[in-house]
């Protein structure tokens, strides 16, 4: 794919999604002249770029939705259901070929627009006009004469030398500034394809044949002219854009400067330390002030270091709200097709995470979202005979929590029954009958492969596949998963995530030997621990601010040798608990490296200390679940 092309298809692809996210909205708010202007100028913008690409069939779809709410803009025709439909059909189809182009598909392979949408797209137009010239793609041009089929938008009326000199002028100018002057009457109906190189409805006069000449020779002069002839004709227009303040970056090249960044700050950490045991010896004279500035020198460095590494993960952030804005649809889509009428309300779009993140959680959510529509909410008849409102609700929030990112998938509906979940786990062999299981255990049977509730699978789950990817997934991030259920009153589902994935706040311990990382985001205070405890049940408990808590050796989770463990960490999780380790060491930002050779149970990565030291990082999702992998209750 060339530059050119690679740039339409990332901004177009973010205005497709935009375009979806205002359809929906204008479905509950048909009244929305901001939207409805919104949805016109974004099918315009991606048209005119479809259309200087080659891809008439992009041009085609664009053309004909951007007539259909010219309509629905100007009052011409109230917005309806079917205009909704069209509107999203045709979304779905640029969104599409928008991807296939990503994918790296030839233009010239992308399939022609299907003619069932461009039916429906029609009899949106001409069911929702008041005005009988408002047929069809001839609502915002005449129609040019027929052509053969052409890889761009063709002009009205060429001039002697086969170039759409008019077009290029179009091209150039801002968006509804201009429109083509009619051409002479044709006697024979344009294809469709030629119809959609039609401008949109002007928005002032035209200019006069005189100026479209002018400007013709000057951009047949010089291939740069076409800039040159815009700055011409508006010298307002030379306003600096908001896109010329930003430039676009590989991700691959992005991620290598996190790398870097991140290990000066691991170098510089490493050489304050070598200061520091350096300045335990006694100098004098020139090595004494050659001392002093060293450590000036090493100071600045690290400063500078740790600066260079916050700018570079802040240039990774993205909002989580890039991947919520693509879930209304898919609800909308999915509720209509199981016969539920579902609410998705969205909050904390703009909380920020890593980039990468972002990009891994779609499969996951999307699975979840499927599960809440499928198993989680009720239809409106069940609804209405328990006494719950017919509509059903589902949210998706996101919120910023010391150095993680919590996100939180709740519904209204039946939940879960925990006994059920075990007679289900039971019946198909994933544990056994000896198994003690609390409610929470019940619950992450659900992230068993081969789980599930569904008898018979559907188009939407019941295959037994989902979960368990949603639960790898989120640890793979480092991330953890929590699951709450009430009967009768729905299914909340909370992600706890790292803010960004390299450098990790960490509290140093050891144990048996071992030099371990903790993430700090579970970590919330030290106690000293007692020779002898109490116990309950046989385990050992200990009081802390009032309330009993189970103590947990970190060796004995990990399969070390056991050890005398004098220091506790109060470890927030969703049954706190408290961990029991030899001895801890301090806290250090550290750049971890994922384990890729070999999988440790718990282990989530390694890193290097300040001293050089090698060191292992136990994983979030391990210490959510109270020192516990995956459920592995199978006899």
């Amino acid at each position: 794919m060339d530059d050119m092309l690679k740039d339409f298809v990332v901004e177009a692809m973010d205005l497709a999604v935009n375009v979806e996210e205002h359809l929906l909205r204008l479905e509950r708010d048909p009244e929305n002249k901001e939207t409805l202007n919104a949805v016109f100028r974004s099918f315009h913008t991606i048209k005119g770029g479809a259309g200087f690409m080659g891809l008439p069939a992009m041009v085609t779809a664009c053309h004909l939705t951007e007539n259909l709410f010219d309509a629905l803009r100007t009052g011409a025709a109230p917005v309806t259901p079917l205009s909704i439909e069209a509107a999203l059909q045709a979304s779905g189809f640029v969104a599409d070929q928008l991807a296939e182009l990503n994918d790296g598909a030839e233009p010239s392979s992308l399939p022609a627009l299907p003619s069932d949408l461009e039916q429906l797209l029609n009899d949106a137009i001409a069911g929702k006009s008041s005005a009988p010239a408002k047929p069809a793609a001839a609502a915002a041009a005449p129609a040019p004469a027929p052509v053969a089929a052409a890889p761009v938008a063709v002009a009205a009326a060429p001039s002697a030398d086969g170039l759409d000199w008019e077009g290029m002028y179009e091209t150039v100018m801002p968006a509804g500034s201009y429109t083509r002057s009619a051409p002479a009457p044709v006697a024979v109906a344009a294809p469709v394809e030629a119809v959609a190189a039609a401008a949109a409805p002007a928005a002032s006069a035209p200019p006069s044949a005189a100026e479209i000449a002018a400007v013709a020779a000057e951009v047949k002069a010089a291939p740069g002219a076409r800039r040159e002839v815009a700055d011409k004709k508006d010298e307002r227009a030379h306003a600096a854009p908001a896109k010329e303040e930003s430039i676009r970056i590989d991700a691959v090249k992005l991620d290598a400067l996190l790398e870097v960044a991140g290990e000066s700050v691991q170098a510089a950490n490493q050489a304050a330390v070598l200061l520091e045991r350096l300045m335990q010896f006694k100098f004098e004279g020139q090595a004494q002030t050659l001392m002093s500035t060293l450590a000036e020198t090493l100071e600045r460095a690290s400063r500078y270091s740790t600066e260079l590494q916050r700018a570079t993960l802040a240039t990774r952030m993205q909002p989580v709200g890039r991947l919520f804005q693509k879930f209304p649809r898919l609800v909308r889509e999915l509720a209509k097709d199981l016969g539920k009428e579902v609410d998705l309300n969205i909050e904390g779009a703009e909380t920020e995470v890593d980039r990468v993140v972002v990009d891994s959680l779609y499969d996951p959510l999307v699975h979840m979202l499927r599960n809440a529509l499928d198993h989680g909410v009720e239809t409106p008849e069940e609804r209405a005979a328990v006494g719950k409102p017919l509509r059903s609700f589902i949210q998706l929030k996101a919120w910023q929590e010391a150095n993680s990112v919590m996100i939180v998938l709740q519904d209204d509906g039946k939940g879960m029954d925990p006994v059920k979940l075990r007679q289900i786990a039971l019946r198909k062999g994933l544990i056994s009958e000896s198994a003690q299981l609390t409610a929470d255990d019940c619950y992450q049977l659900v992230f068993l492969p081969g789980f599930s509730t569904k008898e018979v699978a559907s188009s939407v789950s019941g295959r037994g596949v989902g979960m368990d990817v949603v639960k790898t997934a989120v640890e793979k991030n480092r991330g953890a998963i929590h699951i709450e259920s009430e009967l009768g009153k729905g299914t909340k589902f909370s992600i706890r995530l790292p803010i960004e994935l390299s450098i990790v706040p960490t509290m140093l311990v050891s144990t048996s030997g071992a030099a371990l990382a903790l993430p700090m985001a579970v970590v919330q205070r030290v106690v000293e621990l007692p020779e002898v405890f109490m116990e309950v049940g046989g385990a050992p408990v200990l009081k802390d601010q009032g309330r009993p808590l189970p103590v947990r050796s970190l060796a004995d989770s990990l399969g070390y040798e056991s050890c005398r463990e004098k220091v506790g960490i109060v470890v927030s999780a969703p049954q706190p608990y408290i961990l029991a380790v030899e001895a801890v060491d301090g806290t250090a930002d550290l750049v971890i490296k994922p384990m890729t050779a070999i999988t440790v149970e718990g282990i989530t990565g390694t890193a290097r200390s300040a001293e050089g030291e090698l060191v292992l990082v136990v994983g979030l999702s391990f210490l959510m679940d109270g020192c516990r992998g995956s459920v592995r209750m199978a006899a």
